[in-house]
């Protein structure tokens, strides 16, 4: 089951963010932080820095513990997250050049959806 978020809310959280980037430009490789997120949030909603910091906090826990338990988590309008097993495969060890098994693990995907893949490539 996969969790879904309405998205007119990730439509204007998106908006919000995108205020926050528009305002420095300079910098293209920038990283987004939990921080600044949370500074975003506030600004936008006129929340106090504690009530954005809870719903910023709420909301990525609510995407862990979706992942923990294997769900896949779609945010319309954003993309998809999703659980992937991989199989026990050989490698390599890069530094000595010995071979190696690694174990079977899963990983987190991220597929963004067309909208968000749109708006990049504008």
């Amino acid at each position: 089951m996969a969790v879904a978020f309405n998205n007119i809310e990730t439509f204007e959280i998106c908006k919000g963010l995108n205020k926050f980037y528009s305002d420095d430009r300079s910098n293209l490789t920038m990283t987004l932080t939990k921080a600044q997120l949370v500074d975003s949030i506030q600004k936008e909603n006129d929340l106090s820095r504690k009530k954005s910091l809870v719903l910023v906090e709420s909301l990525l826990e609510i995407i862990k513990q979706s992942l923990e338990s294997g769900e896949d988590v779609l945010i319309s309008g954003f993309g998809k997250f999703c659980v992937k097993e991989k199989n026990e495969r050989k490698g390599r060890n890069p530094a000595t050049g010995d071979d190696m098994m690694l174990t079977s693990r899963k990983v987190v995907t991220f597929r963004c959806s067309p909208m968000l893949r749109k708006i990049i490539n504008s």
